[in-house]
């Protein structure tokens, strides 16, 4: 199966988008694994924030299959601690979908359509971080519950 990131326009900083480099290095060696930047609302600066989530939306169920998992990574999502995200992962590995996508939204969110399509929702966090960080934040725990999965040393359990 197929694991893909799907984020809502480009990495803005540099030093983000070298963790991301270097995480997604890493994953290679365990899954086929992709990341999608798609493309940002045009005049988004000029529209209501309602009005960009449902835009967005519409780029994102454009470009989904019917047979794709679809994973939100939403601050009011599910949380799970890294072995147990590890063991989730582990069991959606095995589903018969050839995608899993995990997607985050832009500075606004999800549009309710996005939600009432998700198959499941995650958060990383009860604290809320910015799209643009959230994207090194996830492949970190991707990373690590490959390493979990692998019994290899970089998760150290306390």
């Amino acid at each position: 199966m197929k694991v893909e990131l799907w984020q809502i326009g480009k990495t803005a900083f540099p030093y983000l988008e070298e963790g991301i480099r270097i995480y997604e290095g890493r994953l290679l060696r365990y899954l086929p694994f992709q990341i999608e930047t798609l493309p940002d609302v045009k005049n988004a600066q000029k529209l209501p924030g309602e009005q960009l989530k449902v835009k967005e939306g519409e780029i994102v169920l454009s470009r989904l299959k019917t047979e794709d998992y679809l994973v939100l990574l939403d601050e009011r999502g599910k949380m799970y601690n890294s072995v147990e995200w590890a063991q989730l992962m582990e069991r959606e590995l095995m589903l018969s979908h050839k995608r899993i996508i995990f997607l985050i939204g832009g500075a606004y969110g999800f549009s309710p359509t996005i939600y009432a399509r998700a198959n499941s929702t995650l958060s990383l966090s009860k604290m809320t971080f910015s799209h643009q960080m959230i994207r090194l934040f996830f492949l970190e725990q991707l990373y690590r519950a490959m390493t979990i999965l692998r019994n290899e040393p970089y998760h150290n359990e306390g």
